[in-house]
């Protein structure tokens, strides 16, 4: 399968687990080695002043820390949008990567970082599990966009980025939350 590296997956009615129900994927790396992500429309209760006051340089204090998915979920990573590209740790795309780990303000970091997002914990997958996932038709796949990266409607993003493919995908995006309410 050809990597899916800075593409959107999002999470087609099959998936019932409740950790990637209704959710948007972005895929940070995709190798024969496994497959590693955050999920973008999952926001958490703690802000960034109450869980990384640290990283208050670079996302406002009152920033909402977002679930990045059930993998390591007391780990925080930082997606940002870099006017220099060379200062990501891993890019995603041609601007958006993730920020080095034990960097601080010092390092003048916040100086080429457009905007950020904080998450905790990241999604994964091992070895041929995505694939398997992908041929259970488990996820959508949709080329990623920096809005959909930053978007300030996390609560809708997949309901928009399937509206967004339109077709049969604007059906799905109309299902509610939980079917049984329907």
């Amino acid at each position: 399968m050809e990597s899916l590296r800075g593409k959107l997956l999002i999470a087609s009615p099959a998936i019932v687990d409740p950790n990637f129900r209704q959710t948007v994927v972005l895929l940070a790396e995709h190798t024969d080695e496994g497959a590693m992500g955050v999920v973008l429309n999952r926001e958490g209760s703690k802000t960034v002043g109450e869980v990384v006051p640290d990283l208050a340089y670079l996302a406002d204090e009152d920033d909402v820390v977002h679930v990045g998915g059930p993998v390591s979920i007391n780990a925080v990573t930082v997606l940002a949008d870099f006017a220099d590209p060379a200062q990501a740790a891993l890019l995603v795309d041609e601007s958006v990567g993730f920020v080095p780990a034990g960097v601080d303000d010092e390092d003048g970091l916040a100086a080429v970082v457009r905007r950020s997002r904080v998450f905790a914990g990241h999604a994964g997958w091992g070895p041929g599990q995505l694939e398997a996932e992908m041929d259970e038709e488990s996820w959508i796949v949709e080329p990623a966009r920096s809005e959909d990266v930053f978007t300030d409607e996390p609560g809708v993003l997949w309901s928009s980025v399937l509206r967004r493919k339109g077709g049969e995908y604007v059906l799905i995006a109309t299902m509610p939350a939980d079917p049984t309410a329907n």
